[in-house]
């Protein structure tokens, strides 16, 4: 079987979809009537669809919640599915637009769980490089420390615009692409790019302190 050039979209190869993502293959399956299909969706993509929406929700047993959510819109779309992007691309937007709706019904917002420092050394995938301190052999008063600044970032990277959010957690902790970001939020590749150039400076701008004294050892 030939193999699919990355820049085709999935209205271009229209049926031939279910052939080259083995997930669609599934919801086509679904569409079908075949219910077995939705419970191997589920299996294969609950444990990073529950790890994603915790990245925005910082609760265990919410993000447990909104993961049932995800499943459940993408079971009531069966009918109606076309194959317009990766299942993965897919899910991945509902996952992040169920995640926000959660955040703005709140009454007092909470903190997204992020890592110690926020590094803006980018991979040629135009991901960036994560540096996190090991708490296990952290000294006491070194894990206090490590505790004050990873809450002061938490309330950083909580407070950036939504878009820029989304970007930096799709970005960091994903692992994706500008190509693959950009699918995901229906932005260019350039429009990411300004996301995250903007994120960054607002974080670097709400860290400059621990960026002036060395407690943050990499550049944001």
């Amino acid at each position: 079987m030939a193999k699919t050039p990355a820049s085709a979209t999935y209205e271009a190869i229209g049926a031939r979809g279910a052939s080259v993502d083995p997930d669609v293959a599934l919801m086509m399956a679904l569409k079908q009537g075949d219910e077995s299909a939705f419970e191997e969706l589920v299996a294969r993509h609950q444990a990073r669809i529950v790890a994603l929406v915790y990245r925005f929700v910082s609760d265990e047993a919410e993000a447990e919640d909104l993961a049932q959510e995800v499943f459940l819109r993408v079971y009531r779309t069966r009918d109606r599915y076309q194959p317009k992007a990766r299942f993965s691309t897919w899910i991945y937007r509902i996952a992040a637009n169920v995640s926000l709706n959660a955040l703005r019904s709140r009454s007092r917002r909470r903190n997204i769980s992020v890592p110690l420092s926020y590094s803006a050394e980018e991979t040629q995938e135009g991901q960036t490089s994560s540096h996190v301190e090991d708490h296990r052999v952290a000294q006491p008063d070194t894990r206090i420390e490590q505790e004050e600044l990873r809450l002061h970032v938490r309330e950083s990277v909580d407070q950036l615009p939504e878009n820029q959010k989304v970007a930096v957690i799709l970005n960091k902790y994903e692992g994706m692409s500008y190509d693959e970001i950009g699918a995901v939020m229906g932005c260019s590749v350039m429009a990411v790019k300004s996301l995250l150039a903007r994120a960054r400076s607002n974080l670097r701008e709400r860290l400059s302190h621990y960026v002036r004294t060395g407690r943050i050892r990499h550049s944001l």
